[in-house]
């Protein structure tokens, strides 16, 4: 659904919410990265099971934090220019996890364009729920034993060896296209595996980097899916199809990195970069359009009302 932005702030405020900053953007992937290289740091400085586990959540929440700063991309809200924006949002934020953000784009404004409705590529995540407790369960598990990443990157696999399937163009032609199609891949996890090996750690190129992104990730994937758009109050109304959920630093920090939490105010401006968008909700509150919004005062309320006994049983 298409929204109108000036229904809900003045000009100069969207104006100002929409400025880019160039150091702000950049910042933000450099933070992200700044992260990861800790996590190999730490790993590299103490090679042991208890440091694989400490990294575990930070690398996990990293992976969604690349993601989100990939959507940004996707808005060209990193940079001005659209050329450079794409580039690094491809290299820097797309490309290390195995992603187009150019595909990504295409399927996104899709789901702007048509949210809550049949078109909308991402309305099963939503309708699914609520469900049950053993449901979500289940849900859980295969994500940490790494069985919902392999249906993922099976598929992502099978789209880049060709949209016809690999038996259409015959095994050589399927790794052409692999090669070819996933070359920003095998070129920014190549030179992390060859960095992790001069390292004298080849190894936490799949512990450190690989572990977290096929488990974890996919648990704190699942949770902001369910807090942006399950269990609304009405799919039809701008202002209660999607959720913002409010949450401490440090959870945000874990699971709802670059304010993706703000997914309302997201939804409302599509443009505003991610670091403008507890501003817009702070706007927002004080026009008094969040009182009748859908605004959660915490992950576990919003998964309370997803999972329970007296919800619907699901798959």
């Amino acid at each position: 659904m298409q929204v109108d932005p000036s229904r809900y702030l003045d000009r100069s405020q969207l104006a100002e919410l929409r400025k880019l900053s160039p150091l702000r953007g950049l910042g933000a992937i450099a933070w992200t990265w700044g992260w990861i290289a800790a996590c190999f740091a730490l790993y590299a400085a103490h090679p042991s099971a208890l440091v694989v586990a400490l990294v575990w959540p930070i690398m996990s929440g990293r992976h969604l934090a690349l993601a989100i700063l990939m959507h940004d991309g996707s808005h060209g809200a990193i940079l001005r220019n659209k050329r450079a924006n794409d580039f690094i949002g491809q290299w820097f934020t797309a490309y290390p996890t195995m992603t187009d953000m150019l595909l990504y784009r295409r399927v996104h404004f899709e789901h702007h364009r048509s949210t809550w409705t049949e078109r909308d590529p991402d309305l099963g995540l939503a309708v699914a729920l609520p469900v049950t407790g053993r449901s979500f369960l289940r849900k859980m598990i295969r994500d940490l034993t790494g069985q919902t990443a392999y249906k993922r990157h099976r598929a992502l696999l099978k789209y880049a060896a060709g949209s016809a399937g690999a038996e259409r163009v015959g095994f050589l032609g399927a790794v052409k296209n692999l090669v070819v199609n996933l070359r920003g891949f095998w070129m920014t996890n190549g030179l992390m595996l060859a960095g992790a090996t001069l390292a004298g750690i080849p190894e936490a190129y799949l512990l450190v980097w690989w572990l977290p992104a096929l488990t974890g990730f996919q648990v704190v994937l699942r949770i902001r899916s369910i807090a942006e758009h399950a269990c609304v109050r009405d799919p039809g109304d701008p202002l209660l199809q999607t959720r913002t959920t409010l949450a401490p630093g440090w959870l945000r920090f874990l699971i709802a990195p670059h304010s993706v939490n703000y997914h309302l105010e997201h939804h409302l401006f599509m443009t505003v970069p991610h670091y403008n968008l507890k501003k817009a909700h702070r706007m927002l509150e004080a026009a008094g359009v969040l009182e009748r919004a859908e605004v959660a005062p915490s992950y576990l309320h919003v998964l309370r009302k997803a999972v329970g006994k007296h919800a619907a049983v699901a798959a």
